[in-house]
């Protein structure tokens, strides 16, 4: 009977295909929250009121807590990054 010759696997591979690994989405969305909430500031910075964002300059830190509530959404999946 002959042998089946078999490579060893790396560690790097199986900490691969680990169970608590994230799904393909999980970065981009991660990212885009990030991103999404820096570009929301910056726009609102600004267009200062000229663009058509939900809350008028009066409000400006409605404003700058919405944009600042989408980042840290974003710098919250970090932690369960893997």
């Amino acid at each position: 009977m002959a042998r089946v010759k078999t490579s060893p696997v790396r560690r790097e591979d199986r900490l691969a295909t680990r169970d608590g690994a994230n799904p393909v989405w999980f970065k981009p969305i991660m990212f885009g929250f990030m991103l999404l909430g820096l570009l929301w500031i910056v726009v609102f910075y600004i267009s200062s009121g000229t663009l058509p964002i939900p809350f008028a300059p009066e409000q400006s830190s409605w404003n700058i807590l919405i944009g600042f509530g989408i980042a840290f959404v974003g710098f919250l999946m970090t932690l369960w990054w893997r």
